[in-house]
């Protein structure tokens, strides 16, 4: 299976953005793979089965979706068939949190900053089909993000955040308009989600409950009885469980060595990492990485 990093692509001045235009059919089907960074698509014309995790779904014009770091997915294209889509390609840590929170975009992001980096058992929904006029206005949006990619005149990279920051508000408002559709979480279920996203995202920086409790406005007692309730563990133990799970990933498809593995999840102790990682997996990272690979 390929794995792809943004180094693939040979983005300028190491800005970690690209966008692109990508024409499948049945003879240049794109393999299975998983990226080291955040893929969002818009499906401009055509049809096809989009392969993604254990799961598949049909996807047609106006389908906009996003995949996560690590996650599976490829393409079917039917003989006869074509689907053409843009891609843009971005880190995670992308969207500078502070300035969202400057922006005070908090509970703006339900779909399409949240969801996308919640794991598979929680998300709530796959893919969003813009209407006609919403269309319009993503892929207006997407041409000037291409066009300020392409020129790179002086300042590009601010308004590129500017402008996906736009984009994500207005997709989540489509998002919104139409989510009676859909089975929507409760609020304090939504508030979780959120966190763990927010974890999802940034697993490899300090990240402590009265630093979450602050960025989310809610109380440090009350946000750990959300989580022993909604997702039966504690804020604490749900941390200590993604940055475990993304280790496992980096022993299986990485040579790093296990102090650089710890590092790269957010621990700065690597016997602290691996005294955490024998509680969860029940033997040494070294052992893991034997057995697995």
């Amino acid at each position: 299976m390929l794995v792809k990093s943004l180094a693939h692509y040979k983005h300028p001045d190491n800005f970690p953005f690209w966008i692109q235009r990508n024409r499948h059919d049945q003879r240049s089907m794109p393999l299975l793979h998983t990226h080291e960074f955040v893929e969002l698509i818009y499906v401009e014309c055509g049809q096809a089965t989009h392969l993604f995790q254990d799961t598949s779904y049909e996807i047609n014009k106006g389908d906009i979706f996003m995949i996560n770091p690590g996650e599976k997915h490829g393409y079917i294209v039917n003989e006869g068939q074509t689907i053409e889509v843009i891609n843009c390609l971005f880190h995670p840590d992308f969207m500078a949190p502070y300035v969202l929170r400057e922006l005070r975009l908090g509970d703006s992001f339900d779909f399409f900053y949240v969801q996308p980096f919640l794991n598979r058992e929680i998300r709530f929904n796959h893919k969003l089909n813009l209407g006609a006029a919403d269309a319009d206005k993503t892929q207006d949006i997407l041409e000037e993000l291409h066009q300020e990619m392409t020129q790179r005149d002086s300042g590009y990279q601010a308004l590129v955040q500017l402008r996906m920051t736009e984009l994500f508000i207005l997709l989540s408002r489509y998002y919104n308009k139409g989510k009676h559709k859909l089975q929507i979480p409760s609020p304090n279920e939504l508030l979780v989600r959120r966190v763990c996203g927010y974890v999802e995202r940034h697993y490899n920086q300090k990240i402590t409950l009265p630093m979450l409790s602050k960025l989310f406005y809610v109380g440090e007692r009350q946000l750990n009885r959300h989580f022993n309730r909604y997702r039966d563990t504690s804020v604490y133990e749900f941390v200590q469980f993604v940055r475990i799970e993304k280790a496992k990933r980096l022993l299986i498809e990485t040579d790093d060595i296990v102090s650089v593995v710890a590092h790269r999840v957010g621990y700065e102790d690597a016997a602290s990492f691996g005294r955490l990682f024998v509680r969860q997996c029940g033997y040494s990272p070294g052992k893991y990485r034997e057995q697995n690979r």
